[in-house]
């Protein structure tokens, strides 16, 4: 069975019209797996291995404890590290889809929105782009973007919060 394009995005477009929170479905070679909570994981799918927990080392009788490697940093996942934390009256910005996320309307263009500036309810701030169909996202409120939370071009999930606004 030859799947197309267009029949994964009437797929897509199937799930987000539905009231369903998740679906799977596999034909051949190819999986999908879509989910309204974005910490789901495709069934069957195995997390990875836990980091190994630094043991203390052993003292041999009469010398001193050998000093152990302090253990890396942790580095954080998101791709963009807040400036300041978000306040609790700021409003979060979602992703309506999954997607890719891009800041400006063409790669070299000036982004929609920076840090700080003013925005109304109906300003373009990001796209979100799945199989070559994108979807402008606007900011829904006026105000003043305060934080960017995701790097551009970067792969996003349906619910992650992109931007913090603080309303006007």
């Amino acid at each position: 069975m030859t799947i197309k394009p267009q029949d994964i995005d009437a797929l897509i477009q199937l799930f987000e019209a539905s009231d369903w929170d998740e679906l799977s479905l596999k034909i051949d070679d190819l999986e999908i797996f879509l989910s309204t909570d974005p910490k789901a994981r495709k069934p069957g799918a195995v997390p990875g291995p836990a980091p190994p927990t630094p043991q203390p080392a052993a003292a041999v009788p009469g010398q001193a404890a050998a000093a152990t490697a302090a253990p890396a940093p942790i580095v954080p996942t998101s791709p963009v590290a807040p400036t300041n934390a978000p306040q609790p009256h700021w409003v979060k910005v979602t992703a309506p889809n999954l997607g890719t996320f891009y800041r400006a309307p063409k790669p070299g263009s000036p982004s929609f929105v920076e840090i700080g500036q003013a925005v109304d309810v109906d300003t373009e701030i990001c796209l979100i782009e799945v199989m070559k169909l994108f979807t402008t996202l606007k900011s829904g409120v006026k105000g003043f973007v305060r934080q960017c939370c995701v790097q551009d071009a970067a792969m996003v999930e349906f619910g992650e919060v992109l931007f913090y606004i603080e309303p006007a």
